[in-house]
């Protein structure tokens, strides 16, 4: 054994080196502390460590705070185009193509199924629910959700009372206003009262103008805002009493995206009573898709890609054929025909 200064090594670890005519032995030393350490140096190796500072967060409202999405349980709109169409009358509709029914068989089988024999409900009211592609005309792009009132032809009872204010001048049109169902009906008198905050213009849901009046309207521009008269809105023209039972009556909708798939869009409005004529019906919800076509986006490609009609308390869609109430835009915009 050979003892070293500052550690211990034997014979057989000696490395012989040739290093100015002067052999040096090398070997591996094992140091071990046998002193305590310097005092104070724990103390300062602690100081050294970086403190973790904890920032505040400001609180954030609730409408600014980060939506999380919800988990996706599969793709909404349903393709069935390559499934066969079944053989017979019964079938299991998970292997087989969605059934397309003509819009008078489909509300004579929601008669069926609301027969007093089974649900009892024969007035109960008939919705259609309208898939849309909210693709807009770049692909990363889609169409915003809105809300618009369709004026349909034939109204029905839809539990709303709605509040109409009329701007017009000559006493046959306050007349007819009247009779169509106008809330308040008036001409300079009543835009003074406006002015003078008699009239709480937030207690009317509509406000309707007859051109006539226009010139003493421009006063209210800046109070009305959104709501003054237009004819793209729909809310002037000369036929007041028109204009009057098609907001009294019409159907107020609203088109919603989903959060997940952000091209699927869908409407579920109603369109009237089983109770209520074919004809009725068929007319008020070619209405309803007619005034949702006039939101489609500038592409080339459909709009509505399904139609359906669902009738509380039944779960049970009905597919509608499309082809014979949207015949020009089949042609124009490329449906594909089931």
């Amino acid at each position: 054994m050979f003892l070293l200064k500052k550690g211990i090594c034997s014979l057989p670890a000696f490395n012989l080196i040739n290093k100015t005519d002067s052999l040096l032995p090398s070997c591996i030393f094992n140091q071990v502390r046998t002193y305590a350490a310097r005092k104070g140096t724990r103390e300062k190796a602690r100081k050294k460590k970086v403190k973790v500072e904890v920032k505040k967060v400001e609180f954030i409202p609730q409408k600014l705070r980060e939506k999380t999405k919800p988990k996706s349980t599969g793709p909404r709109r349903i393709k069935d185009d390559f499934k066969p169409l079944p053989s017979d009358n019964v079938w299991v509709g998970h292997y087989y193509r969605w059934p397309i029914y003509n819009f008078e068989d489909a509300v004579e089988c929601h008669r069926e199924t609301h027969h007093p024999d089974i649900y009892n409900l024969p007035n109960a009211p008939l919705h259609a629910y309208i898939e849309l592609d909210m693709t807009g005309v770049k692909k990363n792009k889609y169409v915003d959700p809105f809300t618009r009132l369709a004026k349909i032809p034939h109204g029905f009872n839809t539990n709303e009372d709605r509040s109409i204010l009329v701007f017009c001048k000559t006493p046959e049109i306050r007349e007819e206003a009247e009779v169509a169902g106008a809330t308040l009906v008036g001409d300079v008198d009543v835009v003074k009262k406006v002015e003078r905050g008699e009239v709480m213009l937030p207690d009317f849901q509509y406000i309707l103008a007859h051109p006539n009046i226009l010139p003493e309207l421009v006063s209210l521009k800046g109070v009305l805002k959104k709501k003054f008269p237009s004819l793209k809105q729909g809310t002037l023209g000369a036929n007041i009493g028109e204009m009057v039972k098609g907001f009294k009556t019409g159907v107020q909708y609203i088109a919603l995206r989903d959060e997940i798939e952000l091209d699927y869009g869908w409407v579920d409005s109603p369109i009237g009573t089983l109770s209520m004529d074919k004809a009725e019906l068929e007319a008020n919800f070619k209405c309803l898709l007619e005034d949702i076509l006039n939101m489609r986006p500038k592409r080339e490609g459909p709009f509505i890609t399904r139609a359906m009609l669902k009738c509380p308390p039944s779960v049970e869609k009905l597919k509608v054929n499309l082809e014979s109430m949207l015949h020009d835009e089949f042609e124009k915009d490329g449906y594909e025909s089931d």
